[in-house]
Order: C-alpha cells, then sequence, then structure tokens
C-alpha cells in the first residue's frame, strides 16, 4: 500500500508538471508561429496522459486477490507501461511525419527573448523531474514510473532540439526545426520501442535477478542442516508479487518433525527479508558408501556432454533398488534424450541391479 501511495503521488506530480509546460509551450508556439514549441506541448499533454494512466493501473494493480484472481491483480501495471509506451510511439510517430513536412515545406517562425526562456526552462525541468521519475519508479520496481521517466528525459531533449533551432533561426535565419525534429523523433521512437520490449519480456517471464537470486540461495544455505539448494522458480504476479519454489538437499535420517521446522523457519525469513512467499521442496541425501561410489561416476560420466550444467538431487530408494536424479541441460543441447539414454547404459553396465530414473531439468536461475 504504501509503494502505491508512493507512485500515485508522484504521478500526480507528473500531470500538474507537463499541465503547466502545456499551457505555456501553448502560448509560445502560437504566438511565435513555431510547429515544433506546438508539437512539443502536445507531447507534455501526451506525458500527463501517461501519469493517469499510471494512477488508474496502480489503482488496479492494488485490488485485493478474489476467487477468480487468486493471485491479485499486480500484473495490470504491465499493461499500464505497454499503454504508456504506445503513446510515447504515437507521438513519436507523429514527430517524425510533422519532421518531414516542415523538412519539404520550411516555415520561418518568429522566436522571441520570452519564447527562448520558455523552452530552456523546459529543457531543465523535464530533464531533471524525467530522471527523478525514473529514479523512483527503479527504487519502488515500477514499470510504468520507470517509462513515464524515460519518456520525459527523452522529452527535454526534444526541447532542447527546440531551443538550438530557436537559437539558430533567430541569430542566422535558418530553420532546422525538421532535421533536429527528425533526429528527436527516432529517439523517442526507439525509446518507446526499448519500454515496450521490456514489458512484454516481464509478461512473458525472464530469468530471475541473478541478485535476488543469490540472495534466497545464501539464506537458505545459511541453515547448516542444508546441503544443498536447486530448482529456484520464481513466479512474477506483478512487480513485488512473488512466489517462488525452491528444492532443499537434507540428510534422509531427518525427522518430519525435523523437517518441518526448518522449512518452516526459512518459509518466514524469505517472506520477512524479501516478500516472497516460498515453497519448500525435499531432495534426501544418502550417498555413503557404495552410493557416493556410484554418486561420483554419475559427475564423472556427465563430464562427457559439455551441454550438461548440473547433476542433482542424488538418491538411492534401497528398499526397491532404484536411483534418480536430476539434469540440468544447456538450452543449446538438441539431444537431450539420447543423452540420458547413454547415460542410463553406462550406469547400468557399471552398477547392474538397479532401476536409474534421470529426471530432465531446467535450467531456471543462475
Amino acid at each position: 500500500m504504501e509503494r502505491d501511495k508512493k507512485i500515485i503521488k508522484i504521478s500526480i506530480f507528473g500531470i500538474l508538471v507537463n499541465l503547466v509546460l502545456v499551457i505555456f509551450k501553448s502560448i509560445v508556439g502560437l504566438l511565435a508561429n513555431s510547429i515544433a514549441i506546438i508539437l512539443d506541448a502536445v507531447n507534455n499533454l501526451s506525458d500527463a496522459l501517461s501519469s493517469i494512466i499510471t494512477i488508474i493501473g496502480t489503482k488496479l494493480s492494488g485490488k485485493r486477490p478474489d476467487k477468480k484472481h487468486p493471485y491479485g491483480y499486480g500484473r495490470v501495471e504491465y499493461f499500464s507501461s505497454i499503454i504508456i509506451a504506445v503513446i510515447v510511439l504515437v507521438a513519436g510517430f507523429t514527430s517524425l511525419k510533422e519532421s518531414f513536412e516542415k523538412i519539404l515545406n520550411p516555415t520561418t517562425a518568429d522566436y522571441s527573448i520570452f519564447s527562448l526562456v520558455v523552452v530552456a526552462i523546459a529543457v531543465f525541468v523535464k530533464y531533471f523531474f524525467g530522471n527523478y521519475v525514473k529514479k523512483e519508479g527503479e527504487k519502488l520496481n515500477s514499470g510504468s514510473l520507470i517509462a513515464s521517466g524515460t519518456d520525459a528525459v527523452s522529452d527535454s531533449f526534444l526541447s532542447l532540439s527546440t531551443f538550438i533551432a530557436a537559437m539558430i533561426s533567430l541569430i542566422w535565419h535558418v530553420s532546422l526545426e525538421g532535421y533536429l525534429g527528425l533526429v528527436i523523433s527516432i529517439i523517442i521512437i526507439r525509446s518507446a520501442i526499448e519500454i515496450l520490449k521490456d514489458t512484454v519480456n516481464d509478461m512473458i517471464g525472464v530469468r530471475a535477478d541473478v541478485e535476488l537470486t543469490r540472495q534466497i540461495k545464501e539464506k537458505i544455505l545459511s541453515n547448516k542442516e542444508v546441503q544443498g539448494v536447486y530448482d529456484l522458480i520464481l513466479h512474477n504476479y506483478g512487480p513485488n508479487n512473488l512466489i517462488g519454489t525452491v528444492h532443499i538437499q537434507v540428510d534422509d535420517e531427518k525427522t518430519a518433525k525435523e523437517l518441518h521446522r526448518l522449512t518452516r523457519k526459512m518459509t518466514l525469513d524469505i517472506y520477512k527479508e524479501l516478500g516472497i512467499i516460498m515453497t519448500i521442496g525435499i531432495y534426501a541425501s544418502n550417498d555413503r558408501g557404495e552410493y557416493g561410489k556410484i554418486q561420483k561416476y554419475v559427475r564423472i560420466i556427465s563430464k562427457d556432454y559439455p551441454n550438461i550444467i548440473q547433476i542433482h538431487g542424488f538418491y538411492v530408494d534401497e528398499d526397491i533398488n532404484t536411483i534418480s536424479f536430476d539434469v540440468i541441460f544447456n538450452f543449446d543441447e538438441r539431444q537431450i534424450e539420447k543423452i540420458v539414454s547413454e547415460m542410463a547404459e553406462k550406469l547400468k553396465k557399471k552398477f547392474p541391479g538397479y532401476e536409474y530414473n534421470i529426471i530432465i531439468d531446467t535450467d531456471f536461475s543462475d
């Protein structure tokens, strides 16, 4: 709730800043007969609309979970980011079109000292405001604020190009508005595409943040009973709503009571420190005596296959003479089933009398 309040507060501030700029730029643009300044004002109006969309998205994403949406509405923020990116993209292509027309049909604007002062102030306001919003967005993990901040910084360069064109026009009576507008339009379009790409990647699902996975693994391994941490998966239901699963390896002589106490402690610690709801599974370990030799041999033959990243979850079930373990392959490997079959044959030849269950695993985290 505190995060949502901060996002809404920054967005309201953004609306006010952009509306003030719209008013002053519109007046100056009309008085100076400058299409560049008028377009700049329209761009600021789209920024105000983006901030309104951010507020709506934040309000919707903060709704309590219900029966139909048990994981909440956090992913609504991604849709807000996409809408903002589309608005920026439209603004970029509109500026591109107007810039081409300005190049083909140049007109002389009538700038004054007052108009130059207004545009110069707008450059500084948008640049520093944009950086502030972007940094706050990164702190709050808000894609919408990051998108708005990135757009505002791009707008400051658009205003700067307008200022430079005005200075050149005022001093040398040469119109460069169209050419400068062309360059800045391309920059705006590029930033919109980057925002779209990042947001779509988040919606599709990307590899978990390396630093976050490191923190989780270190937190779990700080418990001396844990021999290893594997299969960490984080499901993203919004920027600040992560649900995860992980396997830990422990000695097979641990009792259910001991395991309950251990896993309960870890889930509470991770939730308190990182805000992640974690489900913890168990890999039992019994690599003593002959079983240790078998496990060592598994690791030796795995080195024959460069695209095997890791072997884990090794366990010998004495009651049914079954040996199981997980194999993680590089995503580049195209003959996984063949390799697994070869490994099973080598093991059966070296250590007969066992059934081998080799489970193909996925490289979800570093």
